[in-house]
């Protein structure tokens, strides 16, 4: 039996609380799994966060982290978006070396990119880009010739297209103190 790694997608929605993340990346790190991007923010709803991790594995791998996610008590839910339709972007900010020479040739391939100048020096342009890992990956690789001096990349953040209700189906779902709720409408407030 032949196993298929690949990238899959993780939300989580967490308790906004010191330490969370720390405990998170403990168990990852317990456990051996290894995260290949992660982005937390503030939610639409107070006092929980998203994360969204794009874990490499199989599909066994993704079961066991999702798993080993319900067993932190400040863990809400968690979504596989793997095989779901998802909006998934990147944000990069790259600097790259520019000459008055290269000037305008970096400016045309910002406009191609659909990616904005945020910072201009008399030796380097700082370049904001937006988009799926292909499209900031394309964007780097023709930016290396001009020379990136520095690369800062968000990693993936992504949400269901659509409306979403599977997000909430089969889920287990904690109240707010933590606590494992028990009827609807003990979580019903937080979700």
């Amino acid at each position: 039996m032949v196993t298929v790694k690949n990238n899959h997608t993780l939300v989580a929605l967490v308790q906004d609380k010191p330490g969370v993340l720390n405990r998170i990346s403990s168990m990852f790190r317990r456990r051996g799994f290894n995260i290949s991007s992660l982005a937390v923010g503030h939610s639409e709803i107070p006092d929980l966060s998203r994360m969204t991790f794009v874990v490499e594995g199989d599909d066994a791998t993704v079961e066991q982290v999702t798993k080993q996610l319900y067993k932190l008590v400040n863990v809400v839910r968690v979504s596989d978006l793997s095989d779901q339709a998802v909006v998934a972007r990147e944000m990069a900010l790259i600097r790259v070396r520019a000459t008055a020479q290269t000037r305008s040739e970096i400016m045309q391939l910002v406009d191609i990119f659909r990616a904005n100048i945020v910072d201009v020096a008399p030796d380097s342009l700082i370049v904001e880009v937006t988009g799926d890992e292909d499209k900031i990956d394309s964007f780097q690789e023709l930016l290396k010739g001009f020379g990136v001096l520095e690369l800062m990349r968000t990693g993936r953040v992504a949400m269901l297209r659509g409306n979403a209700p599977s997000l909430q189906e089969g889920a287990r779902r904690r109240g707010a103190n933590g606590a494992r709720a028990s009827k609807p409408q003990d979580y019903e407030a937080i979700l």
